[in-house]
């Protein structure tokens, strides 16, 4: 992600660019307009839900939704064996409940009739980063100390159940962000958060965009992050793995600038999801990105690489894991190696294994970072670091079992995390940027990160 979202070159690992329909979300807001004949409110209420259990703030567009409906969900959530498991669809008898996940809080929408569920979750997902891009961290905590400006802003996101505005540029300037100075005013004189004037953006043809935009430094920045998931098995195999890659953009640039942006082999790219700004015919007959970005932050498009012989295994873990039959004692040996990282460094290297119930305790000495054992939900947690392809970092010992149980019925698995930097593993490649409509010369920049989604090790 962009550090900071939207920091300088300044110690920056990034490459200077060089150069001078179905899948687009496109229309008013980012959102599709509501249909001749659809139903009288998409969205009636929408729920926010902690970790507990406790619902701690709601909002209605139409008629006030009995929290009881909730019952529903936490019955879902009860059954779940995680929070990442719950059924983002659960039907009742008078309603839809629509979740998503994210921040430990559960967002659940209440909807009368059917919908497109995948619209409900795009919203939902669209109010998480609105509020992440207002309040800085989207929290419990934080969502509880800035209520009014919450409320004001689903309300402008919402038209009577519908998506209007949902793009951040609008919102800003129809909601000012939370300030110390601007709350401490609103204190004393009983103003509120919101603006004077309709959005100079709100209804020209580039609604994601406000007009009069200037900069004193004009800067283009991109990151391709990519995230892997994977299940190999015992032999080294890969069983199933893909990529799911997005490019977020923070471009402060003066005026109205028409950008084209290039790729080495676009050809990489399957099941591709853009910002309304894609010009989509232009991807389509040509594969390059041509946009009138939005000012600021962005998600420029998600993609899905899902072609087995595409997808590179960027590190491997050898492991000797034993139970002995009649014996109170076992063998755990892990060592993780790097592999196909074009010589990148593996760094934020977490291996975590759910242990069986039968284990009591773990005598293990690594040969770097810092493990912890606990007895009593059995999992495993070994903070590796960077690892160094010179000297390979491994965790060594004896697994202690509950006398007069038998040997365990299978070897537990390995869960990891990691990260490459300046790697993108796809092999997606930025070719160039051109700028078009504006005659200064921005600086340009792209930066690459691999990262590890479900990656998964069968022992």
């Amino acid at each position: 992600m962009l550090p900071a979202r939207g920091a300088g070159p300044a110690g920056e690992a990034r490459e200077e660019l060089s150069g001078g329909g179905a899948c687009v979300e496109s229309t008013f807001g980012g959102f599709a307009p509501a249909q001749p004949g659809a139903a009288a409110a998409m969205i009636h209420s929408l729920f926010l839900i902690n970790a507990s259990g406790d619902i701690f703030l709601e909002k209605h567009w139409k008629s006030v939704v009995s929290r009881s409906v909730c019952d529903y969900f936490f019955e879902a959530q009860e059954r779940a064996s995680e929070a990442e498991n719950v059924p983002p669809v659960i039907p009742t008898p008078h309603h839809y409940l629509l979740s998503v996940y994210r921040h430990k809080i559960f967002f659940v929408a209440v909807i009368q009739s059917e919908v497109p569920p995948l619209f409900v979750i795009e919203f939902l997902h669209r109010v998480v980063d609105t509020f992440q891009d207002y309040f800085g961290v989207c929290s419990e905590v934080i969502i509880k100390d800035n209520v009014v400006v919450v409320y004001e802003v689903l309300e402008e996101m919402l038209d009577n159940g519908f998506p209007l505005a949902t793009e951040s540029n609008i919102l800003k300037e129809l909601i000012k962000p939370p300030t110390i100075l601007r709350t401490v005013v609103n204190t004393i004189t009983g103003s509120t958060n919101v603006g004077d004037q309709l959005p100079t953006g709100q209804l020209s043809v580039v609604p994601w965009r406000r007009t009069g935009v200037k900069y004193t430094n004009n800067e283009a920045y991109f990151d391709v992050i990519e995230e892997i998931d994977a299940i190999i098995d015992k032999s080294g195999s890969t069983i199933t793995a893909e990529i799911q890659g997005v490019i977020d953009a923070c471009v402060k640039l003066t005026g109205m600038p028409d950008l084209t942006l290039s790729f080495m082999n676009p050809r990489l790219l399957d099941d591709v999801s853009f910002h309304p700004c894609v010009r989509f015919k232009r991807w389509e007959s040509e594969r390059i990105l041509s946009f009138i970005p939005p000012d600021g932050n962005f998600r420029l498009l998600s993609y899905h690489v899902s072609a087995q012989n595409l997808v590179a295994i960027p590190v491997y873990v050898k492991h000797n894991i034993s139970f002995r039959d009649g014996s109170s004692l076992g063998r755990f040996e892990i060592t993780v190696g790097p592999k196909q990282t074009m010589g990148k460094t593996v760094e934020g290297v977490m291996v975590t294994s759910q242990m069986p119930k039968s284990v009591l305790n773990m005598t293990l000495t690594p040969s770097q970072g810092t493990h912890v054992f606990d007895p009593v939900t059995k999992l495993l947690s070994w903070d590796v670091g960077k690892i160094n392809p010179q000297k390979l970092p491994s965790l060594k010992g004896s697994v202690s079992l509950q006398a007069g149980t038998s040997k365990p019925d299978e070897n537990p698995t390995i869960n990891l995390q990691f990260k490459i930097q300046q790697l993108a593993i796809s092999g997606l490649k930025v070719n160039r940027l051109d700028m078009y409509g504006e005659k200064y010369k921005p600086f340009k920049g792209i930066k690459y990160m691999t990262k590890a989604g479900k990656f998964q090790v069968r022992t």
